[in-house]
């Protein structure tokens, strides 16, 4: 069988997906990996910009996971970039280094392509076969992707700079320090407010709605530690009330006490309230009650599209 992979280079982590179809023409994971390599600092900034130490780190990332990759033989691949690279002024830069660094060309997506690509992979998971009609809400470092579906299809996309990274850097002055109640209420009205300028329409009358990206990863790892399971052995329902607890019980800890949270990355601590935050905020104002985490996501959908082309 041919396999496909895909790289994909984030604003808060690098992620490598190396799949295949299986002998009923699904889609198969055969290998991944993450690497916890933020190169987004300072996206808030008007004019973000990729320092030489973050590129050096994403470079070094990059080769490791497409080597890594290499042993499992893909006869098609694909790298990609999202919201860090897009933003910043010298993201042609960095993709040109990738380039003559790997031989592969970095392909730098728009917040459309980033989130019809989320859709896509959405629609090779097999536990959400059966739904029809549903909102997701995808939540990386530097954005938001907010997608509708009608019949499976894609109704409406909006890609939005909510990101947890860039949240964090606009609105958390130390993350060193706990998250107060006052920077969790300007959190909150400036997503509400981001949302509902966007116009993204909530027509929907279903109280669940589909979540990807590593923040909701991360709440069923905590979970995960907790009850003493494998993290895919977890409840995929995260319900609104389970994230204003934990919310609750991460915000109010010091970025040192976050770091020793079992399931918590440390690389991911210092955003992960914010991060929390925004879910809480997108629950309120989409009014669901909880999430169905999925992951299915980005890198699905691009390895769907190469295994897809003739």
């Amino acid at each position: 069988m041919s396999t496909a992979a895909v790289l994909d280079i984030g604003s808060n982590s690098i992620k490598i997906l190396v799949a295949r179809r299986d002998e009923r023409g699904r889609l198969q994971p055969v290998f991944q990996d993450t690497l916890d390599v933020r190169i987004s600092a300072g996206i808030n900034a008007a004019r973000p910009v990729l320092d030489e130490e973050a590129m050096q780190r994403g470079l070094a990332a990059v080769q490791q996971l497409l080597t890594a990759a290499a042993s499992h033989s893909p006869e098609r691949a694909t790298l990609v970039a999202t919201s860090a690279v897009r933003d910043a002024v010298n993201g042609a830069d960095f993709a040109a280094r990738i380039t003559k660094a790997t031989g592969f060309e970095l392909r730098i997506l728009t917040g459309e392509e980033e989130a019809n690509a989320i859709g896509r992979g959405l629609t090779c998971d097999p536990a959400l076969a059966d739904l029809q009609d549903f909102h997701v809400f995808d939540l990386g470092g530097g954005s938001l992707e907010c997608l509708t579906f009608h019949g499976r299809q894609i109704s409406q996309a909006v890609s939005l700079p909510l990101g947890c990274v860039r949240l964090t850097e606009k609105f958390v002055p130390d993350p060193g320090l706990p998250l107060s109640a006052t920077i969790r209420e300007k959190l909150a009205r400036h997503i509400q407010t981001a949302l509902a300028e966007a116009r993204f329409q909530l027509d929907l009358p279903f109280p669940i709605a589909i979540a990807t990206g590593g923040s909701v990863v991360t709440v069923r790892a905590i979970r995960a530690a907790r009850q003493g399971v494998a993290l895919d052995a977890t409840s995929p329902i995260v319900t609104l009330r389970q994230m204003r607890e934990l919310l609750e019980q991460t915000g109010g800890l010091s970025l040192t006490d976050r770091r020793a949270i079992p399931g918590l990355p440390p690389a991911r601590a210092d955003v992960f309230p914010t991060a929390l935050a925004t879910l809480v905020a997108v629950a309120e104002h989409a009014k669901v009650t909880a999430f169905r985490h999925s992951f299915y996501n980005l890198r699905y959908g691009l390895a769907a599209e190469l295994l897809s082309a003739g």
